[in-house]
């Protein structure tokens, strides 16, 4: 048998394991060789007569010459000028020395300072930082989270681990808040242009939107611990988890594929979510972590209700599933139902303006109108809007207000005489609504339909409160059994149409505008299951559709002295890019539905306890309710809400006789008023006259909004119906 060469095995693996620290080894190995090498042969040469002779003589000479070239004039002349062979052997020491010591001892140092700067984000390298958020994969939404961070009221550091992709990750986020920060500079350019040139030097530097972000990105397995641990996420105050984009990079059959693959569930976000959930529960993790997960489809959500139950431990880790799909459908039922509500949330949901937030209340002080009426009367920065009981954290009042210190903010205010006359029967009047297209979330969507239409049935003249029509392809009404499980669809009006056939759906929607008494709805629906270069399309072809129909029933009813009937267009769209193309089109319900998620994500991210708030106004009462327990955000015409229009007055007074009023109809009965919409004369995109509706909120000073109502005006009121 073969003897064992040890010394060759172990230089192997040293060579697999360490190739860095080898040729280290051999750079030294080597360099000290040909030290002792050259100090031999210099001692040779060198006559006997020299005063400094020897080998540890002449290794000082050869150590000199390699760090300093200078030196050989100094080393042949002590050594001695006579003898030739020993300026040759000095001057191919030099050489050689450059070569085999300075020239591998700098080019070793340099790769090593290369690789330390390209390893620097990879997930070989710990990262030790705390009370920071960590996100965990990368999707389309994902950079208008970080995107919303900028709002802040602090500076806020983020990590984001991601599979692949890492440079392109960095290109996409570098662009969106590039966007952001030019729009806001702009707005804040806008707002001083007509002052000195001095004094718009000192209000651009006082005013300037500034990037107060410290993002950090890093590839690896967002399925290791030691990579998750490796981003200090023990120490995160919050971990986002987002489902990965598959099907938008594939071809259109893959893609498709790979979509009915994910409505059965995600085993990826299951497996993710336990592994942040082992580690933020641990004894040594930070205290209150919250873990936010994306969550698609029912079977996902029924596991993660699981590892909550399994894994979810009070004052360690607070897991909060959003049901993307399941916000969504409600959020796009309601815009179609009340199209101004668009503009509201779009607001509300993110950390810019007008602002949700949430202080604990002491359960043996629990009042609840009382307090709410205590508090109206000595704040005016903030509207008061419900008491709640959260998950973990106990009861809760919520308000709405620019600030957190807002809410703090204590004012005198002497007691209202306005007295206002509400309608104690109003009832939202009947919605028509013509979808066109489809998308993956229109089984919520049609569930957030029957959520509104079991608190509102029937509409005020006893007709179902919804009327809705459909146009789509075949292939997509087929998969939702042409419309048959909703009452309120016409089957009559369900047309099955391509998108290139523009004959027919022009008839369907010419005929479904004209067949309807009241405003209407058009909500256009953007497909996301196409490749990411085809997103949006089919929405815009619709946009154009509509837009020309628009166009000439607006010129016929100018010819004929008639008044044109309100046709409100809520586009859905996918990708930010295309905001632009189709707010051209003066569309001002242009919903970015991802934007929607990402606001609601960072939200819940900072405020956990805003969950249960965002869950209760974004679902209706059940049908089988005796009590309107559930407050909702609602838009309601001032002529209708008001059985007489009040006068002149202040937004605080308003915002406090509308409450009291309200607790008259019945202790549980509730409404704050949040603002209101009125319009406001503008020219279009050609100059001509227009109306544009304008929003305002009632925070800042209450006192300082004077108001003056009229019929048509829209409330902002938040209410339990």
């Amino acid at each position: 048998m073969k003897k064992r060469n040890h010394l060759s095995e172990w230089y192997n693996i040293q060579v697999v394991k360490n190739p860095r620290g080898v040729i280290l080894g051999g750079i030294i190995v080597f360099n000290v060789a040909f030290f002792c090498l050259a100090a031999v042969i210099i001692s040779n040469l060198a006559p006997a007569s020299l005063q400094y002779k020897g080998f540890w003589a002449c290794l000082y000479y050869t150590i000199a010459m390699m760090l300093d070239a200078g030196s050989i004039s100094f080393v042949i002349e002590d050594v001695g000028t006579a003898g030739v062979a020993v300026i040759v052997a000095c001057i191919l020491i030099e050489l050689v020395g450059m070569i085999t010591f300075t020239g591998c001892v700098i080019g070793y140092i340099t790769n090593g300072i290369s690789s330390f700067i390209e390893n620097a984000n990879s997930s070989g390298r710990a990262l030790r930082i705390s009370d920071h958020t960590v996100v965990l994969n990368w999707n389309s939404r994902a950079s208008e989270i970080i995107n919303d961070l900028l709002y802040s009221e602090h500076r806020e550091r983020i990590v984001i681990l991601v599979s692949e992709g890492r440079e392109e990750v960095a290109a996409e986020l570098d662009n969106r808040l590039a966007d952001t920060l030019a729009q806001e500079n702009e707005k804040v350019f806008d707002a001083c242009k007509d002052r000195s040139p001095l004094g718009r030097l000192i209000y651009m530097r006082r005013h300037q939107f500034r990037n107060r972000l410290t993002v950090i990105i890093r590839q690896g397995d967002t399925f290791s611990t030691k990579q998750l641990m490796d981003v200090s996420l023990d120490k995160a105050k919050a971990v986002i988890i987002l489902n990965k984009d598959e099907t938008n990079r594939l071809c259109r059959y893959a893609s498709e594929e790979a979509a009915r693959a994910q409505e059965k569930g995600n085993a990826l976000t299951i497996k993710t979510l336990v592994l942040v959930a082992e580690i933020t529960a641990a004894e040594s993790s930070a205290d209150n972590q919250k873990i936010i997960v994306e969550v698609d489809d029912e079977w996902t959500m029924d596991l993660v209700g699981k590892i909550i139950a399994q894994k979810e431990r009070a004052g360690k880790c607070n897991i909060v599933p959003i049901s993307v799909n399941r916000v969504l459908g409600q959020l796009l039922s309601q815009f179609s139902i009340m199209p101004q509500l668009n503009m509201v949330y779009s607001e509300l949901f993110s950390n810019q303006g007008a602002v949700f937030y949430s202080q604990y209340v002491d359960e043996s002080q629990e009042t609840h109108g009382d307090d709410i009426l205590e508090f109206l009367s000595n704040h005016a920065h903030a509207v008061p809007l419900t008491a709640m009981r959260t998950k973990q954290q106990g009861l809760h009042c919520f308000y709405m207000a620019d600030l957190e210190e807002d809410v703090r903010r204590v004012t005198s205010l002497p007691e209202t005489t306005l007295e206002v006359k509400c309608n104690p029967d109003f009832w939202m009047p009947r919605r028509n609504v013509l979808i066109l297209g489809h998308n993956s979330k229109i089984a919520s969507l049609m569930a957030g339909f029957d959520s509104f239409r079991s608190e509102w049935n029937p509409a005020a003249d006893g007709r179902d409160i919804l009327n809705l029509a459909i146009v789509d392809d075949a292939r997509s009404l087929e998969r939702m059994n042409y419309y048959r499980a909703y009452p309120y669809v016409n089957p009559d009006l369900v047309t099955e149409a391509d998108i290139y056939d523009q004959e027919v759906i022009n008839r369907a929607i010419n005929s479904f505008i004209d067949d309807q008494d009241g405003d209407t709805s058009i909500l256009i629906l953007s497909d996301d299951s196409v490749p990411a270069d085809q997103l949006d399309a089919n929405a815009l072809a619709y946009l154009i559709y509509v837009q020309d129909i628009i166009a000439r029933r607006k010129a016929e009813k100018a010819a004929q002295g008639l008044v044109d009937e309100r046709i409100d267009i809520i586009v859905e769209i996918l990708n930010p890019k295309n905001y632009d193309v189709v707010h051209s089109y003066s569309i001002n319900n242009v919903v970015i539905s991802n934007r929607y998620i990402s606001k609601l994500v960072t939200q819940i991210s900072e405020k956990d306890t805003l969950f249960e708030f965002y869950t209760d106004i974004l679902t209706y009462d059940a049908p089988d309710s005796d009590t309107y327990v559930s407050k909702e955000l609602y838009i309601k015409r001032c002529g209708d809400f008001f059985l007489e229009m009040p006068g002149p007055c202040t937004a605080a007074d308003l915002i406090r006789s509308v409450y009291r009023q309200y607790k008259q109809f019945g202790s549980e009965n509730t409404c704050s008023i949040l603002g209101y919409i009125t319009q406001v004369p503008t020219l279009d995109a050609f100059g001509e006259p227009t109306l544009r509706e304008e929003k305002i909120f009632f925070t800042d000073d209450q006192t300082s909004h004077h108001i003056d109502l009229k019929p048509d005006d829209l409330l902002i009121l938040f209410s339990n119906h």
